[in-house]
């Protein structure tokens, strides 16, 4: 291809050779020959160039490196930004999860010297771990149907149909171990309760579930004989009482909180300590609550699951439609590629073609 090529050298002093015929070089031709090849020559090399700079000027608008085009439908655009709102509102809620469980662990000093081992037990991490995990799915989500990034919104929906999948495999064991369940429920508020006055987090969560479901203990107000404060043969004054979250009315006067109304609730008989606390224990009471709300648990169960189903869905749908739009730009390219070439080749033969002609 070089040889074809219009090409310039310069005429260096050692570079040239005396032309003129003589009796030692016989195969040198005539200084006419010469001539006339070198205005053939001459004639070539100007008839290619003016051959390709025409067809520069003429096909410039076209022979540049196009970038094909591909147009998205209505539908491409609605599940892309669909996705990204939808991710973009879990991100956030992620975030607020994340900021709680920061929070109440600095709020608990669960960082402290002395209080550092034990934070693997602590609640609070778990609300942490939640939002962390949360925020950082849902956020590759939101890049990836941003960004149109494969590898982003492979892993995210395959994630999601972990997440789908493991929440099947519970519900189906839940329902399958309901007695045992019910079990493993009894000893970890008997747990809560033995650790009632160490625990913050379980004070906490058992003082919320006495007052608002208007309970007290497990099975009765007498399992709170458990805790070593609260027994009857511990010494202090909360012995063989409950705590405050027990009594029907805790507030002294209708504005202040007394403490001390559960104080030797346990030495009352039921139908004398009906007046001053709750009876019930709070197992039952939270079997009936679910009985109670089984509609409106149902009711988000099914919203919770169906949007997991339709982002799963769309996330889908949309690694579809870029990588067909991926394959048809491909396709594009290699087209116009090939016409490229097809264009040089033609360009190019009929000047070689004269060439050899020539020779």
């Amino acid at each position: 291809m070089r040889r074809f090529l219009p090409t310039k050298r310069f005429p260096w002093p050692w570079l040239r050779r005396d032309a003129t015929p003589n009796e030692t070089s016989p195969l040198l031709p005539k200084a006419g020959s010469t001539k006339n090849n070198a205005e053939e020559l001459a004639l070539v090399t100007t008839d290619f160039q003016a051959g390709t700079n025409s067809g520069q000027e003429h096909n410039s608008p076209t022979d540049a490196r196009i970038h094909p085009c591909y147009g998205y439908s209505f539908m491409d655009y609605f599940l892309k930004y669909f996705l990204i709102m939808c991710n973009l509102l879990f991100t956030v809620l992620g975030l607020l999860i994340l900021a709680l469980g920061v929070w109440g662990l600095i709020s608990k000093e669960s960082f402290a010297q002395e209080k550092i081992s034990s934070i693997g037990t602590d609640p609070m991490l778990v609300v942490l771990s939640v939002g962390f995990l949360l925020t950082a799915l849902c956020l590759s989500g939101c890049v990836g149907a941003l960004r149109e990034n494969r590898c982003l919104l492979k892993l995210f929906s395959a994630t999601v149909l972990v997440l789908i999948a493991a929440q099947v495999i519970v519900a189906i064991v839940a329902h399958t171990l309901q007695d045992q369940i019910e079990g493993n429920l009894r000893s970890g508020m008997l747990v809560a309760m033995a650790r009632y006055q160490d625990d913050l987090d379980l004070r906490f969560i058992t003082d919320e579930i006495q007052s608002n479901l208007q309970c007290c203990g497990v099975d009765n107000y007498r399992d709170w004989e458990i805790n070593i404060y609260y027994n009857c043969s511990a010494p202090g004054v909360l012995a063989c009482g409950v705590p405050a979250t027990c009594c029907v009315d805790p507030l002294e006067n209708g504005t202040v909180w007394n403490s001390q109304c559960g104080v030797g609730a346990q030495l009352l008989d039921e139908f004398t300590a009906q007046s001053v606390i709750f009876l019930g224990g709070c197992l039952g009471e939270i079997f009936r609550w679910i009985e109670h709300h089984e509609g409106l648990i149902g009711i988000i169960v099914t919203v919770v699951f169906g949007v997991q189903i339709l982002i799963l869905f769309i996330t889908i749908r949309l690694l579809e439609r870029i990588n067909r739009h991926k394959t048809e730009l491909l396709q594009m390219e290699m087209r116009h590629n090939l016409n490229e070439e097809s264009k040089f080749q033609h360009k190019l033969s009929p000047e070689i073609v004269l060439h050899f002609e020539n020779a």
